[in-house]
């Protein structure tokens, strides 16, 4: 049966991988707008309420044209390629990528509440709080990339323990970051 649906399901896994690269480079970016929108508070009047009027209309654009409809097709597709491949729900590696498509997803509609507070001039976060909320997008990645490449393979003590020194690195990362731009 499947060799029959072969060619359909190669088509849903390259929609899927095109439009998750669009998802995360949607969510990397949108994560760069919060931060330079937070920072823009700190800046004189008028180029103040300048920039934050002109981060407000990229916020709403990405998030509307990109981000949302990118994160939907990925959802889609995935779920197409369950629909026509079940077999893969019997693999405990799919589940534990499941589990973090599931985080991720949770993530996204954070991050589209975030794009409601900046529009309402509700600033919760400061930058140095979003580089390390953006960081998570990353570790999400990581573990996703790694379990579906790695599959059985991977040892998942060693995975939790290379996922969490992956976090740690970047939260350090981001630390020495902040340290640099106050120097300067």
């Amino acid at each position: 049966m499947i060799e029959t649906l072969l060619p359909y399901y190669q088509y849903f896994k390259a929609v899927h991988i095109v439009f998750v690269i669009s998802w995360m480079a949607g969510l990397f970016y949108i994560l760069s707008l919060f931060i330079y929108h937070t920072e823009a508070n700190d800046k004189p009047e008028p180029e103040k309420s300048i920039l934050q009027k002109q981060f407000i209309k990229m916020e709403a654009t990405l998030w509307k044209i990109i981000a949302t409809p990118a994160m939907i097709i990925s959802v889609l597709a995935g779920a197409g390629m369950l629909t026509l491949n079940n077999a893969l729900l019997q693999a405990n590696w799919m589940w534990v990528k499941l589990a973090f498509v599931v985080g991720l997803l949770i993530y996204h509609f954070i991050c589209q509440n975030i794009v409601k507070q900046l529009k309402n001039n509700q600033f919760k976060l400061n930058s140095f709080q979003l580089r390390l909320w953006r960081e998570l997008a990353t570790i999400f990645m990581i573990a996703i990339v790694f379990v579906v490449i790695l599959k059985s393979a991977l040892n998942w003590i060693y995975g939790l323990i290379g996922i969490m020194g992956v976090a740690l690195a970047i939260m350090i990362a981001v630390k020495l970051y902040k340290n640099y731009r106050l120097k300067k």
